[in-house]
């Protein structure tokens, strides 16, 4: 047992609880963080926020601290329980490049360069950059399928095309899908932006590996992934001009003509290149050099066509991909064309035949045979698992001559059949997601049940970046109703999920076409609630209470008692993990009058009684933090029962911890172990973050003796 806990310790300690795991168990270890810093000072004592207000803290602590008091050996062994990633596992990798890969050598040898060079204090960092479908992203491919000896350690790959439905994806976010791919599981990502880059950089730390992040749009994004160690490499791909990186900026040129002839042999074959050899002139002039357009073209060339005169006849754009698709829609036949003109309107993270048919107006069955042609002709990318996506620069062009063609009618129907499929598919999921919470709408008549709970979660997580890219669509295209359902059915997302920074900026848009066109509907309230959610799990705790505060306010206009005493509720919660105990308490007494208000008016209701079961327990955790732990151990005792009488074992189990807690704090070392002893024969085995808090608490106990 380390007796002598430094200042230093027990910064690095503090910090990490700060940033820690944004689950239950993330934030128990905060409450018993806040009130161990209490018993160690004598006073209560908020997390400071700033570095140097952490440093403070730590040394305050330290200096209270002496060789041999049980006190000092709790510390040491809360220090101890802290889980630390220590090892960074390899994940799914980079995916292939395309076999059709021609030269790029000088590219790739600029590549090789920043990848090898003597760092001298600067990170190896590229970012890669080119005009739409000029095969930016092929060079990265083929780079880390070149040099896989370079990075023993590993190569993780995050592709930001199909996250947050087509809307700038946040820091967090993104550091989140990172952290992923070094199989960090989603109980262990830390909750703020700041304790994810830390734990990024101590797993990369030292390690040689590679780390690819594809379509990246903004510096703010990639700039937390700039290394801090000279083994490691961020490579980052921009389609489009480049940003203010920290980083070595390669442009990818247009292909030479020797290497676009090389491509076109590869990708449809020599005989077939040779057969066109009358059109390889204004195939490659069409072209000009554009990666996409070439493999487009070699696909007609593959399948033993020439290239019709009305295809190479097509008016000319500079745009060398809008030439070309332009191509390919003049040789396709008219029906496969409507249907990819009308499925790009919406700029959909994935197409599936779902989405494709209520576009077109036509069944699943019909339109999954017409993606696969579309396919064919290079179109659209499939995905696999029957979806599909449009390449930017493709789907722009489609939608741009979606009106021209077909009548700004049409394409407004499209899109309305579109956002009403997936507003009643989102809603269907969101229900048996959470069959018994009155924040989700009842399931609508039209479209599929899903068969339970599982089922209707699993629904939305695949499904999650065409809703939030839905809610964007129906806010341009002025579906107020449709776009607050939506936002509305993102709540079991978000609250069973975990997908807090990913929801957010389309939450941020629902919640603000709420307040300019429905602020006395039930939905505004709702939607602002979600916010507050999501910002409290990522532990912006300022914006978090600003939501919440609005929630209560638009639920007390509207007269929602339920509404506004489960708002009321969650500014205590927010107080509680800031460590306020008498202010969390006053909340949830306040939100109690209102749920027995609700009692006295509706008679009695499971889902109040419940609520009510709820509110003793974090009340009894606010008199924990306070000291007042005999009427903090009467309110545990409470909810203690209402889950036994209930048989709700997760709920009885965290009351437990609770109450073990509580007992500890008092010196009834007996009592706690009893506690935890219960509560862990009431977890399911792969309850593993809260048995191994009730493990750390338990030598906790036993180091007091």
């Amino acid at each position: 047992m380390i007796e002598v806990v430094t200042a230093s310790a027990i910064t690095a300690f503090v910090t990490a609880v700060f940033n820690g795991a944004a689950g239950e168990m993330g934030k128990q270890l905060l409450l018993s963080t806040h009130a161990q810093i209490g018993r160690t000072l004598g006073r209560r004592t908020p997390l400071p926020t700033s570095e140097s207000g952490l440093q403070a803290l730590g040394r305050e602590i330290s200096s209270r601290l002496e060789p041999g008091r049980g006190q000092t050996q709790e510390w040491a062994v809360l220090l101890g329980s802290m889980p630390l990633a220590q090892t960074l596992s390899p994940g799914a990798g980079v995916p292939p490049p395309p076999r059709d890969f021609t030269d790029r050598a000088a590219v790739i040898r600029e590549l090789k360069r920043e990848a090898t060079r003597r760092t001298k204090g600067q990170p190896r960092a590229a970012l890669l950059w080119g005009p739409p479908g000029i095969g930016s992203s092929a060079v990265a491919l083929y780079f880390a399928a070149e040099n896989a000896d370079l990075y023993p350690d590993g190569q993780f790959y995050v592709d930001l095309r199909d996250a947050a439905g087509g809307q700038e994806v946040e820091p967090v976010a993104v550091l989140h899908r990172v952290l992923g791919e070094m199989n960090v599981r989603p109980e262990d990502v830390p909750a703020t932006e700041s304790g994810c880059q830390d734990l990024y950089r101590r797993l990369t730390n030292g390690r040689r590996a590679l780390v690819v992040i594809n379509h990246a749009t903004t510096v703010a994004q990639v700039r937390p992934l700039i290394p801090n160690t000279p083994e490691l490499f961020l490579l980052v791909v921009a389609s489009g001009p480049p940003f203010a990186l920290e980083a070595r900026r390669i442009e990818v040129p247009p292909l030479k003509e020797r290497d676009a002839k090389e491509l076109l042999k590869r990708a449809a074959g020599a005989d077939n290149v040779a057969r066109a050899k009358a059109h390889l002139p204004e195939i490659l002039e069409r072209c000009a050099g554009n990666g996409y357009a070439f493999r487009t073209a070699a696909a007609q060339l593959l399948d033993a066509q020439t290239p019709s005169a009305e295809s190479l006849d097509a008016p000319r754009s500079s745009d060398p991909v809008r030439s070309t698709v332009r191509a390919v829609c003049a040789r396709l036949p008219s029906t496969t064309v409507r249907l990819c003109r009308l499925a790009a309107l919406g700029e959909w993270p994935a197409v599936t035949a779902d989405i494709a048919g209520w576009a077109a107006d036509v069944s699943p069955q019909e339109a999954a045979r017409t993606l696969a042609e579309a396919a064919e002709a290079h179109l659209i990318e499939p995905l696999g698992d029957g979806r599909y996506r449009f390449h930017p620069q493709v789907g722009r062009y489609l939608a741009d001559t979606a009106g021209p063609h077909l009548g700004a009618a049409a394409c407004s129907d499209a899109v309305s059949r579109v956002l009403t499929g997936l507003m009643n598919r989102a809603e269907h999921a969101a229900h048996a997601a959470l069959p018994e919470s009155w924040r989700v709408a009842g399931a609508p008549e039209r479209g599929e049940p899903f068969a339970g709970e599982s089922e209707g979660l699993a629904a939305l997580v695949t499904e999650r970046a065409n809703l939030l890219r839905a809610i964007v669509v129906a806010e341009e295209h002025q579906h107020d109703d449709t776009c607050l359902r939506l936002g509305r059915a993102l709540w079991p997302l978000v609250l069973k999920a975990g997908y807090w920074a990913e929801a957010l900026p389309a939450l941020r848009t629902a919640a603000r076409r709420a307040d300019q066109r429905r602020p006395e509907s039930s939905t505004s309230p709702a939607l602002h609630f979600q916010l507050a959610h999501c910002l409290g799990q990522l532990r912006r705790w300022e914006e978090a209470e600003d939501e919440a505060r609005t929630a209560v306010a638009q639920e007390r206009a509207a007269g929602h008692l339920l509404g506004e005493a489960s708002c009321i509720e969650y500014l205590g919660l927010l107080n509680l993990y800031r460590s306020n105990g008498s202010k969390a308490a006053e909340c949830f007494a306040e939100a109690g009058r209102r749920y027995r208000l609700l009692l006295d008016e509706q008679g009695e209701d499971r889902q109040l009684r419940r609520a009510l079961a709820l509110l003793e327990r974090h009340t009894g955790r606010a008199l924990w933090l306070q000291g007042e732990l005999a009427e903090s151990r009467a309110r545990l005792n409470s909810a203690r029962a209402y889950f036994e009488r209930e048989g709700e074992r997760y709920n009885l189990a965290r009351t437990l911890t609770d109450l073990a807690e509580t007992a500890h704090t008092a010196g009834a070392r007996t009592d706690a172990l009893a506690h935890i002893a219960e509560a862990t024969e009431l977890l399911p085995p792969d309850a593993a973050p809260h048995r191994q808090y009730l493990t750390d608490l338990r030598r906790r106990c036993e180091a007091m003796r």
